[in-house]
């Protein structure tokens, strides 16, 4: 990799976090996250690092955190720059090296040999040549057929499940548009009191995991916090509920699952779809707050004394219009899929 790019930290700005992101910001500031590109936000400064480049933390087991950066970004600490040494640089060729480098470092960097910068540089992959030269072509090429039977696949989903609809009716306009303007009443409501006691998973050690199709949930944000699927006889959850990590993270699960004993279940499945998504963003306002962590973690019981702020009609809970809302933010974030998707197959 070394003979590929300039490695390099990343240029940041030594300011706290909300001092930096801006909820009108536009340029991206790139950190240690695994998800979402390593974007944590965006914000109105200055973009301090070049784009068309690759960015990595280096405090992580491998290049899981590696991604191309299109646009010129905001470095963070720990965030190493990848800058080309080579002309024939772009987001193809990126993911196709990018791959490489997964590979040639899945399961090769623990928590005491992490994946630093002089890793980084000294870390080989394995490319295409053509002529004893990297056949930069061949990639763009193979990149462009995946990306091709993708979006194919990608369209056919959106068609089956309806998601092409993206027009939002009279009543969605009118709720967005109160929802923006503070037009919605709300009040608290504590969790018990609305679904019930919540449900502790239950410990199923990695050795004793069978291989399966049930996902088994755990802490943690990869994959939404699923780290295997198993098929081992355990406690099988609903769709359409809502789970709490240990660390107070709450996700909303449209399939059956199983949970470990670092899972609150919230049983939420009575309620339409959308509503439930509602209330699990809800629940994660207020139980993601950096109160829980390896030292103080989130159980059931925790879940049982949360309170949470939900929309109102009568003093009472409004899930009709948390429904309705949610439709209509669900058809204002797929409108550009749809819009892409339509746009390649079209060409």
């Amino acid at each position: 990799m070394g003979d590929l790019f300039e490695i390099n930290p990343t240029k940041y700005y030594k300011f706290k976090n909300e001092e930096i992101i801006s909820a009108n910001g536009s340029v991206v500031l790139v950190s240690n996250s695994s998800i979402n590109n390593g974007v944590m936000g965006f914000s109105n400064l200055k973009a301090n690092n070049k784009g068309n480049t690759i960015s990595c933390s280096d405090t992580t087991l491998g290049a899981e955190t590696m991604y191309y950066q299109a646009n010129d970004f905001i470095g963070y600490s720990h965030i190493q720059h990848l800058v080309p040494k080579f002309e024939a640089f772009n987001q193809a060729i990126a993911s196709f090296i990018i791959s490489a480098c997964r590979v040639s470092t899945f399961n090769k960097y623990d928590y005491g040999n992490k994946f630093n910068r002089e890793a980084m540089n000294k870390t080989k992959i394995q490319l295409p040549t053509k002529n004893k030269k990297i056949d930069f072509d061949f990639m763009e090429s193979f990149i462009a057929q995946i990306e091709a039977e993708r979006i194919e696949k990608l369209d056919a989903y959106l068609e089956v499940s309806g998601l092409k609809d993206y027009v939002l009716t009279v009543e969605e306009e009118k709720v967005l548009e109160d929802f923006k303007n503070q037009r919605f009443d709300w009040g608290e409501f504590n969790l018990k009191k609305l679904f019930g006691n919540s449900t502790r998973g239950r410990r199923l050690k990695s050795s004793d995991r069978v291989e399966g199709t049930l996902a088994f949930v755990t802490a943690g944000e990869t994959n939404e916090g699923i780290s295997a699927f198993i098929g081992n006889d355990v406690t099988i959850f609903s769709e359409n509920t809502t789970t709490i990590d240990m660390f107070g993270s709450a996700k909303y699960r449209d399939y059956k699952y199983g949970g470990d004993d670092h899972i609150a279940i919230v049983h939420t499945q009575k309620l339409e779809k959308f509503a439930s998504i509602f209330v699990t963003s809800a629940i994660h306002k207020s139980s993601y707050t950096g109160n829980f962590h390896y030292g103080r973690n989130f159980y059931a019981k925790d879940a049982d004394e949360l309170n949470i702020s939900l929309p109102t009609k009568n003093k009472k809970p409004d899930y009709k219009i948390m429904q309705t809302l949610i439709s209509a933010v669900q058809k204002m974030v797929i409108k550009d899929v749809v819009l892409y998707t339509n746009n390649k197959v079209g060409n």
